[in-house]
Protein backbone atom coordinates (compact mmCIF):
# COMPACT_ATOMS: atom_id res chain seq x y z
CA UNK A 1 0.00 0.00 0.00
CA UNK A 2 2.75 2.62 0.84
CA UNK A 3 4.55 1.71 -2.29
CA UNK A 4 1.23 2.00 -4.61
CA UNK A 5 -0.21 4.79 -3.03
CA UNK A 6 3.26 6.68 -2.87
CA UNK A 7 3.16 10.32 -3.86
CA UNK A 8 6.05 9.80 -6.32
CA UNK A 9 5.05 9.00 -9.52
CA UNK A 10 7.94 7.07 -9.92
CA UNK A 11 7.36 4.52 -7.10
CA UNK A 12 3.98 3.99 -8.04
CA UNK A 13 5.23 3.46 -11.94
CA UNK A 14 7.65 0.99 -10.68
CA UNK A 15 4.69 -2.02 -10.23
CA UNK A 16 6.63 -3.68 -7.56
CA UNK A 17 5.64 -7.47 -7.11
CA UNK A 18 5.62 -8.25 -3.38
CA UNK A 19 7.17 -11.88 -3.32
CA UNK A 20 4.75 -13.88 -0.29
CA UNK A 21 4.69 -17.39 -1.82
CA UNK A 22 2.19 -19.91 -2.69
CA UNK A 23 -0.53 -19.97 0.29
CA UNK A 24 -0.42 -16.21 0.65
CA UNK A 25 -0.80 -12.90 -1.69
CA UNK A 26 -0.28 -9.88 -0.53
CA UNK A 27 -1.91 -8.22 -3.48
CA UNK A 28 -5.02 -10.23 -3.27
CA UNK A 29 -5.36 -9.96 0.72
CA UNK A 30 -5.06 -5.90 0.36
CA UNK A 31 -7.83 -6.04 -2.60
CA UNK A 32 -10.01 -7.98 -0.37
CA UNK A 33 -9.75 -5.86 2.87
CA UNK A 34 -9.88 -2.69 1.11
CA UNK A 35 -13.06 -4.12 -0.58
CA UNK A 36 -14.24 -4.81 2.78
CA UNK A 37 -13.68 -1.72 4.54
CA UNK A 38 -15.13 0.89 1.72
CA UNK A 39 -18.52 -1.46 1.65
CA UNK A 40 -18.56 -2.25 5.45
CA UNK A 41 -21.91 -1.19 7.28
CA UNK A 42 -21.70 -3.25 10.41
CA UNK A 43 -19.40 -0.27 12.04
CA UNK A 44 -18.00 -1.16 15.85
CA UNK A 45 -19.38 -4.43 17.43
CA UNK A 46 -19.18 -4.87 21.55
CA UNK A 47 -17.65 -8.03 22.98
CA UNK A 48 -17.99 -9.33 26.14
CA UNK A 49 -19.42 -6.81 28.88
CA UNK A 50 -18.22 -4.09 26.52
CA UNK A 51 -20.87 -0.85 26.71
CA UNK A 52 -21.77 0.61 23.55
CA UNK A 53 -19.69 3.10 22.33
CA UNK A 54 -16.27 1.35 24.36
CA UNK A 55 -14.71 1.28 21.50
CA UNK A 56 -13.94 3.52 18.60
CA UNK A 57 -12.48 2.99 14.86
CA UNK A 58 -11.56 5.27 11.90
CA UNK A 59 -14.07 5.18 8.63
CA UNK A 60 -12.93 4.52 5.18
CA UNK A 61 -13.73 7.45 3.72
CA UNK A 62 -13.19 10.03 6.23
CA UNK A 63 -9.49 8.36 6.59
CA UNK A 64 -6.29 9.93 5.10
CA UNK A 65 -3.19 7.62 3.61
CA UNK A 66 -2.01 6.99 6.46
CA UNK A 67 -5.12 5.78 8.51
CA UNK A 68 -6.13 3.62 5.52
CA UNK A 69 -2.81 1.99 5.14
CA UNK A 70 -3.52 1.26 9.72
CA UNK A 71 -7.10 -0.12 8.64
CA UNK A 72 -5.95 -2.15 5.80
CA UNK A 73 -3.35 -4.06 8.00
CA UNK A 74 -5.68 -4.52 10.64
CA UNK A 75 -8.53 -5.76 8.43
CA UNK A 76 -5.88 -7.96 6.64
CA UNK A 77 -4.99 -9.20 10.53
CA UNK A 78 -8.78 -9.76 10.78
CA UNK A 79 -9.44 -11.83 8.03
CA UNK A 80 -6.84 -14.24 8.58
CA UNK A 81 -8.04 -14.52 12.05
CA UNK A 82 -11.27 -15.86 10.97
CA UNK A 83 -10.22 -17.83 8.58
CA UNK A 84 -8.07 -19.54 11.92
CA UNK A 85 -10.94 -19.28 13.76
CA UNK A 86 -12.94 -21.30 10.90
CA UNK A 87 -10.47 -24.21 11.25
CA UNK A 88 -10.02 -23.96 14.88
CA UNK A 89 -14.01 -24.21 15.70
CA UNK A 90 -13.57 -28.17 14.01
CA UNK A 91 -10.88 -29.10 16.38
CA UNK A 92 -12.78 -29.81 20.18
CA UNK A 93 -9.47 -29.16 21.72
CA UNK A 94 -7.18 -27.11 20.39
CA UNK A 95 -10.25 -24.83 19.97
CA UNK A 96 -11.60 -24.83 23.39
CA UNK A 97 -9.48 -21.15 23.40
CA UNK A 98 -12.70 -20.00 21.39
CA UNK A 99 -14.69 -20.49 24.75
CA UNK A 100 -12.87 -18.10 27.23
CA UNK A 101 -15.41 -15.21 26.83
CA UNK A 102 -14.01 -14.47 30.15
CA UNK A 103 -10.88 -13.73 29.62
CA UNK A 104 -9.31 -10.46 28.37
CA UNK A 105 -7.49 -10.97 24.74
CA UNK A 106 -3.67 -10.65 24.66
CA UNK A 107 -1.30 -9.62 22.19
CA UNK A 108 2.03 -10.70 22.62
CA UNK A 109 4.69 -7.85 21.26
CA UNK A 110 7.95 -9.06 19.84
CA UNK A 111 9.75 -6.84 22.71
CA UNK A 112 7.95 -9.21 25.07
CA UNK A 113 8.20 -12.37 22.79
CA UNK A 114 12.47 -12.17 22.66
CA UNK A 115 12.64 -11.25 26.66
CA UNK A 116 10.83 -14.11 27.86
CA UNK A 117 12.47 -17.79 28.83
CA UNK A 118 11.78 -20.30 26.08
CA UNK A 119 9.88 -22.81 28.27
CA UNK A 120 7.82 -19.86 29.63
CA UNK A 121 6.69 -19.28 26.12
CA UNK A 122 6.54 -22.57 24.95
CA UNK A 123 4.07 -23.28 27.90
CA UNK A 124 1.82 -20.19 27.39
CA UNK A 125 1.45 -21.52 23.35
CA UNK A 126 0.75 -24.95 23.53
CA UNK A 127 -0.82 -24.94 26.67
CA UNK A 128 -3.14 -22.64 24.59
CA UNK A 129 -4.00 -25.32 22.33
CA UNK A 130 -3.83 -27.86 24.54
CA UNK A 131 -0.76 -29.73 23.11
CA UNK A 132 1.55 -30.22 25.97
CA UNK A 133 2.95 -33.68 26.75
CA UNK A 134 0.29 -34.69 29.53
CA UNK A 135 -0.57 -38.03 30.22
CA UNK A 136 -4.16 -37.38 28.77
CA UNK A 137 -2.13 -36.52 25.41
CA UNK A 138 0.42 -38.97 25.56
CA UNK A 139 -2.21 -41.64 25.78
CA UNK A 140 -4.15 -40.30 22.92
CA UNK A 141 -0.61 -39.98 20.98
CA UNK A 142 0.38 -43.75 21.88
CA UNK A 143 3.51 -42.93 23.63
CA UNK A 144 1.83 -44.43 27.50
CA UNK A 145 -0.24 -47.01 28.29
CA UNK A 146 -2.58 -45.65 31.10
CA UNK A 147 -3.91 -42.29 31.66
CA UNK A 148 -4.64 -41.77 34.90
CA UNK A 149 -3.44 -38.99 37.23
CA UNK A 150 -0.62 -40.56 39.66
CA UNK A 151 -1.75 -38.65 42.53
CA UNK A 152 -5.69 -39.10 43.04
CA UNK A 153 -5.40 -42.56 41.04
CA UNK A 154 -9.18 -41.66 39.70
CA UNK A 155 -9.76 -39.77 36.40
CA UNK A 156 -7.39 -38.63 33.45
CA UNK A 157 -4.73 -36.38 33.76
CA UNK A 158 -5.76 -34.19 31.08
CA UNK A 159 -4.20 -30.39 31.47
CA UNK A 160 -7.12 -28.93 33.27
CA UNK A 161 -6.76 -31.83 35.74
CA UNK A 162 -3.14 -31.51 36.35
CA UNK A 163 -3.51 -27.73 36.79
CA UNK A 164 -6.51 -27.25 38.31
CA UNK A 165 -9.38 -30.25 39.37
CA UNK A 166 -6.67 -32.50 41.40
CA UNK A 167 -8.36 -32.97 44.55
CA UNK A 168 -5.32 -34.71 46.11
CA UNK A 169 -2.87 -31.79 44.80
CA UNK A 170 -6.15 -29.45 46.34
CA UNK A 171 -5.60 -30.72 49.81
CA UNK A 172 -1.95 -30.58 49.58
CA UNK A 173 -2.52 -26.83 49.38
CA UNK A 174 -0.39 -27.35 45.88
CA UNK A 175 -2.96 -24.91 44.19
CA UNK A 176 -3.44 -22.71 46.97
CA UNK A 177 -0.33 -21.10 46.61
CA UNK A 178 -0.78 -19.57 43.37
CA UNK A 179 -3.81 -17.28 44.45
CA UNK A 180 -1.85 -16.25 47.25
CA UNK A 181 1.22 -15.04 45.40
CA UNK A 182 -1.05 -13.27 42.52
CA UNK A 183 -3.22 -12.33 45.55
CA UNK A 184 -0.04 -10.72 47.03
CA UNK A 185 0.84 -9.12 43.97
CA UNK A 186 -1.99 -7.15 43.77
CA UNK A 187 -2.56 -6.65 47.57
CA UNK A 188 1.02 -5.02 47.55
CA UNK A 189 0.15 -2.84 44.83
CA UNK A 190 -2.98 -1.30 46.29
CA UNK A 191 -2.04 -0.40 49.33
CA UNK A 192 0.52 1.72 47.72
CA UNK A 193 -1.83 3.25 45.78
CA UNK A 194 -4.14 3.90 48.07
CA UNK A 195 -1.97 5.98 50.36
CA UNK A 196 -1.28 7.96 47.52
CA UNK A 197 -1.90 12.01 47.65
CA UNK A 198 -5.10 13.04 45.40
CA UNK A 199 -7.65 15.83 45.05
CA UNK A 200 -10.81 14.48 46.53
CA UNK A 201 -14.08 13.95 44.51
CA UNK A 202 -17.34 13.56 45.90
CA UNK A 203 -18.08 11.61 43.14
CA UNK A 204 -16.18 8.85 40.73
CA UNK A 205 -15.22 10.47 37.54
CA UNK A 206 -14.63 8.16 34.67
CA UNK A 207 -14.74 10.91 31.93
CA UNK A 208 -13.10 14.43 31.96
CA UNK A 209 -15.01 16.43 29.80
CA UNK A 210 -13.69 19.55 28.35
CA UNK A 211 -15.85 23.04 27.93
CA UNK A 212 -15.85 24.76 24.71
CA UNK A 213 -12.60 27.48 25.09
CA UNK A 214 -11.15 25.71 27.38
CA UNK A 215 -7.89 23.59 26.86
CA UNK A 216 -7.57 19.45 28.00
CA UNK A 217 -5.12 19.12 30.97
CA UNK A 218 -2.57 15.99 31.76
CA UNK A 219 -5.16 14.69 34.28
CA UNK A 220 -6.08 10.83 33.70
CA UNK A 221 -8.84 9.54 32.14
CA UNK A 222 -10.45 10.34 35.41
CA UNK A 223 -11.03 9.51 38.97
CA UNK A 224 -12.49 6.14 40.41
CA UNK A 225 -13.14 4.87 44.03
CA UNK A 226 -9.87 5.67 45.34
CA UNK A 227 -10.52 9.45 45.11
CA UNK A 228 -13.40 10.01 46.96
CA UNK A 229 -11.65 9.32 50.50
CA UNK A 230 -8.19 10.19 51.86
CA UNK A 231 -8.69 7.79 54.87
CA UNK A 232 -8.64 4.39 53.23
CA UNK A 233 -7.74 1.65 55.44
CA UNK A 234 -6.74 -2.07 53.21
CA UNK A 235 -6.27 -5.52 54.29
CA UNK A 236 -5.86 -8.55 52.34
CA UNK A 237 -6.40 -12.57 53.73
CA UNK A 238 -3.20 -13.42 52.96
CA UNK A 239 -2.79 -17.17 54.56
CA UNK A 240 -6.03 -16.60 56.16
CA UNK A 241 -4.54 -14.37 58.70
CA UNK A 242 -7.55 -11.72 57.99
CA UNK A 243 -10.81 -11.26 59.42
CA UNK A 244 -13.42 -9.15 58.28
CA UNK A 245 -13.72 -5.32 59.93
CA UNK A 246 -15.90 -5.40 63.07
CA UNK A 247 -16.98 -2.00 62.72
CA UNK A 248 -18.33 -2.69 59.43
CA UNK A 249 -20.27 -5.65 59.67
CA UNK A 250 -19.91 -9.02 61.87
CA UNK A 251 -19.50 -11.64 59.28
CA UNK A 252 -17.77 -15.15 59.12
CA UNK A 253 -16.96 -14.48 55.59
CA UNK A 254 -13.75 -13.31 54.79
CA UNK A 255 -12.79 -11.09 51.11
CA UNK A 256 -9.54 -11.77 49.77
CA UNK A 257 -9.21 -7.83 49.96
CA UNK A 258 -11.33 -4.88 51.88
CA UNK A 259 -10.75 -1.26 50.97
CA UNK A 260 -12.55 0.99 53.52
CA UNK A 261 -13.19 4.43 54.93
CA UNK A 262 -14.39 5.49 57.98
CA UNK A 263 -14.85 9.44 57.16
CA UNK A 264 -16.94 8.20 53.74
CA UNK A 265 -18.66 5.02 55.24
CA UNK A 266 -17.26 3.52 51.91
CA UNK A 267 -15.89 -0.19 51.41
CA UNK A 268 -14.97 -2.43 49.08
CA UNK A 269 -14.32 -6.11 48.44
CA UNK A 270 -12.60 -7.71 46.04
CA UNK A 271 -12.48 -11.30 45.55
CA UNK A 272 -9.60 -12.93 43.48
CA UNK A 273 -10.58 -16.67 41.98
CA UNK A 274 -7.78 -18.61 39.91
CA UNK A 275 -10.02 -20.73 37.83
CA UNK A 276 -9.75 -22.29 34.19
CA UNK A 277 -10.01 -19.91 31.74
CA UNK A 278 -13.26 -21.93 30.40
CA UNK A 279 -15.01 -21.04 33.94
CA UNK A 280 -14.20 -17.56 34.23
CA UNK A 281 -17.87 -16.48 33.88
CA UNK A 282 -18.90 -18.83 36.33
CA UNK A 283 -16.52 -18.36 38.92
CA UNK A 284 -17.14 -14.43 38.46
CA UNK A 285 -21.19 -15.10 38.87
CA UNK A 286 -20.37 -17.91 41.86
CA UNK A 287 -18.52 -15.29 44.01
CA UNK A 288 -20.58 -12.14 43.26
CA UNK A 289 -23.49 -14.74 44.56
CA UNK A 290 -21.50 -15.35 47.20
CA UNK A 291 -20.99 -11.73 48.86
CA UNK A 292 -24.71 -10.85 47.70
CA UNK A 293 -25.83 -10.90 51.24
CA UNK A 294 -22.81 -9.45 52.51
CA UNK A 295 -22.66 -6.34 50.88
CA UNK A 296 -26.89 -5.99 51.59
CA UNK A 297 -25.58 -6.05 55.18
CA UNK A 298 -23.27 -3.53 54.87
CA UNK A 299 -25.33 -1.32 52.98
CA UNK A 300 -28.08 -2.08 55.42
CA UNK A 301 -25.56 -0.16 58.29
CA UNK A 302 -25.26 2.69 55.95
CA UNK A 303 -22.05 1.25 54.43
CA UNK A 304 -21.63 2.48 50.37
CA UNK A 305 -20.53 -0.95 49.75
CA UNK A 306 -18.80 -2.49 46.58
CA UNK A 307 -17.82 -6.00 45.53
CA UNK A 308 -15.51 -6.52 42.71
CA UNK A 309 -14.63 -10.40 41.57
CA UNK A 310 -11.90 -10.75 39.77
CA UNK A 311 -10.23 -13.56 37.63
CA UNK A 312 -7.28 -14.89 36.78
CA UNK A 313 -7.01 -17.80 34.75
CA UNK A 314 -4.34 -20.69 35.10
CA UNK A 315 -2.76 -20.18 32.03
CA UNK A 316 -1.65 -16.59 32.53
CA UNK A 317 -4.68 -14.85 30.73
CA UNK A 318 -6.29 -12.44 33.14
CA UNK A 319 -9.92 -11.57 33.26
CA UNK A 320 -12.01 -8.47 31.74
CA UNK A 321 -13.07 -7.81 35.28
CA UNK A 322 -9.40 -7.25 36.68
CA UNK A 323 -9.08 -4.53 34.26
CA UNK A 324 -12.87 -3.17 34.83
CA UNK A 325 -12.09 -3.23 38.88
CA UNK A 326 -8.79 -1.19 38.61
CA UNK A 327 -10.92 1.59 36.46
CA UNK A 328 -13.40 1.08 38.48
CA UNK A 329 -11.06 1.78 41.47
CA UNK A 330 -8.91 4.68 39.87
CA UNK A 331 -5.89 3.07 38.74
CA UNK A 332 -5.52 3.93 35.15
CA UNK A 333 -3.20 4.98 32.08
CA UNK A 334 0.31 3.18 32.93
CA UNK A 335 -0.18 2.72 36.41
CA UNK A 336 -2.94 0.09 35.82
CA UNK A 337 -1.19 -1.65 32.46
CA UNK A 338 1.72 -2.49 34.79
CA UNK A 339 -0.21 -4.29 37.36
CA UNK A 340 -2.50 -6.22 34.56
CA UNK A 341 0.66 -7.44 33.12
CA UNK A 342 2.35 -8.05 36.81
CA UNK A 343 -0.73 -10.62 37.58
CA UNK A 344 -0.39 -12.26 34.48
CA UNK A 345 3.34 -12.50 34.75
CA UNK A 346 2.64 -14.03 38.34
CA UNK A 347 0.80 -16.54 37.13
CA UNK A 348 2.82 -17.74 33.82
CA UNK A 349 6.26 -17.99 36.12
CA UNK A 350 4.60 -20.86 37.91
CA UNK A 351 4.47 -23.19 35.15
CA UNK A 352 8.01 -23.54 34.17
CA UNK A 353 9.59 -26.43 32.79
CA UNK A 354 6.02 -28.39 31.67
CA UNK A 355 6.75 -28.03 28.36
CA UNK A 356 9.28 -30.55 27.91
CA UNK A 357 9.59 -34.05 26.89
CA UNK A 358 12.48 -34.64 28.84
CA UNK A 359 10.59 -35.98 32.20
CA UNK A 360 9.50 -38.71 33.03
CA UNK A 361 5.95 -39.86 31.87
CA UNK A 362 5.02 -41.30 35.51
CA UNK A 363 5.97 -37.61 37.07
CA UNK A 364 4.01 -35.05 34.32
CA UNK A 365 1.14 -35.55 35.97
CA UNK A 366 2.73 -34.11 39.08
CA UNK A 367 4.95 -31.69 37.84
CA UNK A 368 3.18 -28.07 37.95
CA UNK A 369 1.48 -29.36 41.20
CA UNK A 370 3.95 -31.24 43.29
CA UNK A 371 5.89 -27.61 44.20
CA UNK A 372 4.18 -26.72 47.20
CA UNK A 373 3.97 -23.44 49.20
CA UNK A 374 7.17 -24.22 51.16
CA UNK A 375 9.38 -24.33 47.44
CA UNK A 376 7.64 -20.60 46.22
CA UNK A 377 5.47 -18.48 48.88
CA UNK A 378 6.59 -19.93 52.42
CA UNK A 379 4.17 -21.90 54.33
CA UNK A 380 0.91 -23.06 52.83
CA UNK A 381 -2.76 -21.79 54.55
CA UNK A 382 -3.81 -24.82 56.53
CA UNK A 383 -7.35 -24.09 55.79
CA UNK A 384 -8.23 -23.96 51.85
CA UNK A 385 -10.99 -23.10 49.55
CA UNK A 386 -11.98 -25.24 46.89
CA UNK A 387 -13.65 -22.20 44.80
CA UNK A 388 -10.69 -19.81 44.93
CA UNK A 389 -9.54 -22.59 42.24
CA UNK A 390 -11.84 -23.69 40.17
Amino acid sequence: MILRDSKDAKVRGAKVKIRTGRMWKAEEAVKEAETRLRHSVIGVTAVGRQGFGMTTKSRWDTSDEKEKRDLGQQEVRQIEEESSNIKTRGMKQQGSWLNWQGARSRALAWSEILSMEGYRLSFLLRSVYDVLPSPSNLYTWGLIDDPTCTLCKDKPATLQHVLSSCQVALKDGRYTWRHDSVLKTIAARLDIIRRKKRKVKKNIIFVNFVKAGESKDNTPEGLGILATATDWQFTADIQQRMSFPAEIEATSLRPDMVLWSQGTRQTVLLELTVPWEERMDEAHERKMAKYQQLVEDCQQRGWRTRCFAIEVGYRGFAGQTVWQALRTLGVVGAERRSLFQKCVDKQKCHHSGYGGREFQFQVQTDHLSRRTSEDCCGKAPKQLRKEDST
